[in-house]
Formats: structure tokens, C-alpha cells, sequence
């Protein structure tokens, strides 16, 4: 069984949406370049941002 890591010592990125800075996490080890953002509400929430900005636009 490999060594234990701190939290501390697993990279971090800031979130696209809302700032905050969150840890690399196993499920994202083959993709972590991709992630950009912290949490499904964050991601959900740019997308929402993201529709509504083209829907008005008739």
C-alpha cells in the first residue's frame, strides 16, 4: 500500500466560478488538466450563466 499524502502537499487550482481554491482528487487524476471547476453546483452554475447569456438574444 503506497504512502499516505497530506492534503496540503496534492495540487490546487482555483475555481472558474466561484475562486475558491480546491484540491486535486483522486477521480480527477486523468483528467486534472480539464478540471476547472470545484464542485458540480460550480459547474451546473457556469453552464446555467452560459445559456441564459444567448437566450435573449432575438
Amino acid at each position: 500500500m503506497p504512502k499516505m499524502r497530506k492534503k496540503s502537499d496534492l495540487p490546487t487550482k482555483l475555481c472558474a466560478t466561484c475562486g475558491l481554491p480546491f484540491a486535486w482528487r483522486r477521480k480527477w487524476a486523468r483528467d486534472w488538466e480539464a478540471v476547472r471547476h470545484c464542485s458540480d453546483r460550480c459547474r451546473k452554475a457556469a453552464a446555467a450563466q452560459r445559456g441564459s447569456g444567448s437566450a435573449g438574444a432575438r
